[in-house]
């Protein structure tokens, strides 16, 4: 038995093509689809009376009446809820999709590599035992980053640090940098128990990422990677017993 889904798209053409796509696939088994998001609604909940839950919903996001990323949040507050897969025309929407925690987020004109990509994430969280076998629920989502048309998700581990930039963020990592539309303040509240410290009030630092401390005439920096960072007066005693911290832990 395939995945039962649901493709949800105001424009007939756009939401022909994704179904015809996703035919093709050989994991997708029953395909609904609805031309707005109240209809969605009801095919979601005739399909639960049903005792046939859909497993994934394939959403756009501008749409008449009720939006996509409405629609999403409603899904998300659902008992059994479905995958979420975004696909959009639209780049500025990635945090809402990281924010309703979405499989995944895919830019129109859909290419089917693109979209197979989606639903292997999607199965694979179909597939996944109830308890996630002893999965830590606090480890913090990846965050989406857009590369050339392409949405990938950076893993907090990968991140060096964070660096703010107005409403945005840049993601550092040993590979390269991602703008990302989230302010520095959210992400240091979201990523708080993955090892992060602020250091800064325009940098947020991997605890594992630093090299050194280096105090020089009361002015204060980390290196992490070949950065070397200020650090704030305010936060010198707290990075230090941290460090301090993190060090008497290390075999």
């Amino acid at each position: 038995m395939g995945l039962r889904v649901l493709a949800v798209d105001d424009e007939a053409p756009a939401l022909d093509d994704l179904v015809h796509l996703l035919r093709a696939h050989p994991r997708i088994g029953e395909i609904h689809t609805a031309v707005d998001g109240a209809a969605a609604l009801r095919k979601l909940d005739r399909a639960l009376a049903d005792g046939r839950p859909i497993a994934a919903v394939f959403l756009d996001i501008r749409m008449p009446g009720l939006d996509g990323t409405v629609l999403g949040r409603v899904l998300a507050q659902f008992a059994r809820a479905p995958q979420i897969v975004f696909v959009t025309a639209y780049e500025d929407h990635a945090v809402d999709a990281f924010e309703i925690k979405a499989a995944d987020y895919i830019l129109k004109p859909v290419r089917p590599e693109r979209l197979n990509e989606a639903i292997r994430r999607v199965t694979e969280a179909a597939d996944e035992p109830d308890d996630e076998d002893g999965a830590d629920p606090s480890e913090p989502e990846p965050m989406p980053v857009e590369l050339g048309g392409v949405t990938r998700f950076v893993t907090p581990a990968e991140v060096l640090y964070v660096e703010a930039q107005g409403d945005y963020a840049r993601l550092h990592t040993s590979s390269g940098s991602h703008l990302v539309r989230i302010p520095l303040a959210a992400l240091s509240e979201r990523w708080t128990g993955a090892g992060f410290v602020r250091v800064h009030r325009s940098h947020l630092v991997a605890l594992a990422a630093i090299k050194e401390l280096r105090l020089d005439s009361g002015r204060c920096t980390v290196l992490v990677g070949d950065s070397e960072l200020p650090v704030s007066r305010r936060h010198v005693r707290e990075l230090r017993d941290l460090l301090v911290r993190r060090a008497r832990r290390s075999p």
